[in-house]
């Protein structure tokens, strides 16, 4: 680790924040690489395929947050060219498209921990010694309005997102005396490949068919209508910029819709709006 931190010149004339996002090939990753880019910063992205860097304005490079050494690569890769990281963005997860808990396999319910929570422990793990050293640093976890509200057949991802929520929170009260706060950015559903290229359950069972379908297909209608990926990236812009974070943000209309509606509406209210929308 290098002993002198330099600052970049950014765009506007002004030291220009270094940017590490994962997961930033497509969707929310993407458009919020687009995004701070287009504000200033020095934005370096990652994806498993890098095949087509190329055709991305920001520094597009490989890393698989599943694999410690590729971590440790990744992070040193951008340390070596900037000298410093101040932002790290947690993008990278998948989701399973809607069933019954019990139709994941442990494997399947192990890789879907590994990529949305584990895989960001991994990232700050390799990132929050450099901003230690700094003694300034943030870091934003992208989480779902389901690590607030969770929602039937989807008990993996929302579990996975609970475990990145609380992790999250607690990290943020231990590294704020250090000059580092950790934050979570909490979207609805938008309009990215997570909704359209699920990864099916695979330990299906025949009792859930009916069921299983319903809520993919409202499912996809609700994405149908959702926010765009930028409404996310705007929300990250401001989170970065402000002057004092938060632990948490809602991202959208639609979550700060059902973040109202889980903090007011009665709890009995609550469960039979939620039965009712289970019957076929």
């Amino acid at each position: 680790m290098p002993n002198h931190l330099h600052t970049t010149s950014g765009k506007f004339g002004m030291t220009s924040k270094i940017v590490l996002i994962t997961g930033a090939s497509s969707g929310i990753g993407l458009a919020t690489a687009e995004r701070l880019l287009e504000s200033g910063f020095i934005v370096y992205g990652t994806s498993r395929d890098i095949t087509n860097a190329a055709q991305y304005k920001f520094h597009l490079i490989e890393l698989d947050v599943n694999n410690n050494e590729s971590v440790t690569h990744a992070v040193e890769q951008v340390l070596e060219n900037e000298g410093r990281i101040d932002v790290l963005i947690n993008n990278a997860g998948f989701a399973i498209a809607p069933a019954g808990a019990e139709e994941s396999s442990m494997q399947q319910a192990q890789a879907i921990f590994d990529t949305n929570f584990f895989g960001a422990v991994r990232m700050i793990r390799a990132v929050i010694p450099i901003m230690r050293q700094q003694k300034s640093g943030v870091t934003l976890n992208i989480s779902s309005i389901l690590g607030l509200l969770p929602m039937p057949f989807g008990a993996l991802y929302s579990a996975s997102k609970h475990a990145l929520e609380g992790y999250s929170e607690s990290l943020n009260h231990e590294l704020r005396t250090q000059g580092i706060r950790v934050s979570l950015i909490e979207p609805a559903y938008t309009k990215t490949s997570l909704g359209i290229n699920l990864l099916e359950a695979d330990a299906k069972i025949l009792a859930y068919d009916h069921i299983r379908e319903k809520q993919h297909q409202q499912m996809i209608k609700s994405i149908n209508k959702s926010d765009s990926p930028d409404v996310v990236a705007q929300t990250i812009l401001k989170v970065i910029n402000s002057p004092q974070i938060l632990s948490r943000y809602t991202a959208g209309k639609t979550a700060k819709r059902l973040k109202n509606l889980r903090r007011f509406a009665p709890v009995n209210l609550f469960d039979t709006l939620i039965q009712r929308s289970l019957k076929v």
